[in-house]
């Protein structure tokens, strides 16, 4: 009989069970059943994946939970992937859940390994040599990823970011910068490009920063750019999704000086806007210049794996009054759920991640660049994201769609005027063919 998936006993320790009892098998358990009963075959319908099994489970509750009983196509920064239960079930174990920020390591040895597999999981994934745990979320990491260029270059006070960053993180570096005496600069033209930033990165930069795939969900070739910008004495970031490193270039495949994301599509649900997970990720060379926490592993005296607190540099329970970083307990919750999804997923789980989500993406863009009055540039690769052109105003587009039981896009119109009536559609694993004609379908009826 094959080994069970849910008690965990050996085939020696099985038939030692069996024994004790008198019996010779296990069959021999269910002698007492009339026989046309004991094995009957049940006409189930086909087995389910875990998402499909829980968007079913909650259509049959008739519970009010729009990640399972809408279709989701928002995004722009916050992305509606599926959660295992398991992430859940682990995270909310007492031992986790209310632990406070390890500032006494020598009792929160488990707490501290998880901040290890973390660190580790995140430098395998993004090809970086150090990630630390970690910050509030994509935007505030972006802003420690400047401030930590300014502590490094030293004298160099200005940061260029580039067009396609997202606005509202571009937003958050301004106000983080606003108190220091710190120049923001930026292309602002709404057709300026990569090379456009890199253009303005001069002898008085310390950073330039771009995202890739962008605010938009266009992906670029960064390679060679950060030879360029070193050449200038600066410093380069990469903002990345992390469900893209799957299939795509890896900041440490570009040679990107500091990476930072939105950690949430790691195993954290929407959440109704938060807590999220800020990843950052430099090189070791800088590992004396960042923010947040650094595990690392060694042994005690008896020969015992230990993990330590190694690195707190910039943290308030170290420098009190000087500090410049506050990062807390949320923060090591959410990189272990970080943590979990990874260890679940693998690399081939990371990969077909990615795969899903771009051959879903691409084929929901070409069903509704079809639709009259809509178009798609599919000219420039986009990975899980892209801009539609609308016949009519997105806020009234969303609206109809909502009625149908679809959250639609993100409207552009605050903050990219000039694209008219344009729309930025997500498409993730958890948008199904189905989902995606029915939303081609209300679409074109409107």
């Amino acid at each position: 009989m094959p080994q069970s998936h849910y008690i965990s006993i050996t085939e020696a320790e099985q038939a030692e069970m069996l024994a004790a009892i008198g019996v010779a098998r296990i069959e021999d358990l269910f002698t007492d059943v009339p026989a046309d009963l004991r094995f009957p075959k049940l006409d189930l319908p086909a087995p389910l994946s875990e998402p499909e099994l829980m968007r079913e489970l909650m259509r049959r509750s008739n519970a009010d939970a729009h990640v399972y009983s809408h279709s989701i196509f928002l995004g722009a920064g916050t992305y509606n992937h599926f959660v295992p239960a398991a992430v859940d079930q682990i995270l909310r174990r007492g031992e986790y859940y209310t632990a406070y920020t390890p500032y006494q390591p020598e009792i929160s040895q488990g707490t501290l390994q998880a901040i290890f597999e973390y660190q580790s999981l995140i430098c395998s994934l993004t090809g970086m040599e150090i990630a630390n745990a970690s910050h509030y979320d994509g935007a505030t990491a972006i802003a420690e990823a400047a401030i930590m260029a300014l502590n490094v270059t030293r004298n160099r006070r200005k940061i260029v970011v580039a067009r396609s960053v997202n606005p509202q993180y571009r937003a958050v570096l301004r106000t983080y910068l606003q108190g220091l005496d710190v120049t923001i600069v930026g292309d602002e033209t709404p057709d300026a490009t990569i090379a456009d930033a890199i253009a303005q990165v001069d002898e008085q930069t310390a950073l330039l920063i771009v995202q890739n795939p962008d605010f938009f969900g266009r992906l670029h070739d960064l390679r060679g750019i950060a030879d360029q910008v070193q050449a200038q004495g600066a410093l380069f970031a990469m903002h990345f999704d992390p469900t893209a490193l799957g299939l795509f270039q890896t900041p440490g495949e570009v040679g990107a000086d500091i990476a930072t994301a939105e950690g949430q599509p790691l195993g954290i649900g929407l959440n109704f806007g938060g807590p999220y997970l800020g990843i950052f990720t430099t090189r070791q060379k800088h590992v004396h210049k960042i923010a947040g926490r650094i595990v690392g592993m060694t042994k005690d005296r008896d020969g015992t794996p230990a993990y330590v607190l190694t690195l707190r540099a910039r943290e308030q329970d170290i420098r009190r009054e000087r500090a410049t970083s506050n990062i807390c307990t949320n923060q090591g919750l959410m990189a272990l759920a970080a943590t979990v999804y990874m260890s679940l997923m693998g690399k081939q789980g990371m990969r077909k991640l990615a795969e899903l989500c771009y051959h879903r993406a691409h084929y929901a863009a070409t069903q509704i660049a079809a639709l009259p009055g809509y178009s798609v540039d599919q000219s420039q690769p986009f990975f899980k994201e892209f801009v539609v052109q609308c016949p009519r105003p997105v806020a009234a587009i969303n609206t109809a769609l909502s009625a149908e039981g679809i959250v639609g896009g993100y409207d552009l119109s605050a903050d990219e005027p000039q694209l008219g009536n344009a729309m930025l559609l997500a498409v993730t694993e958890m948008n199904g063919k189905a989902d995606i004609d029915r939303l081609v379908q209300v679409l074109g009826a409107m």
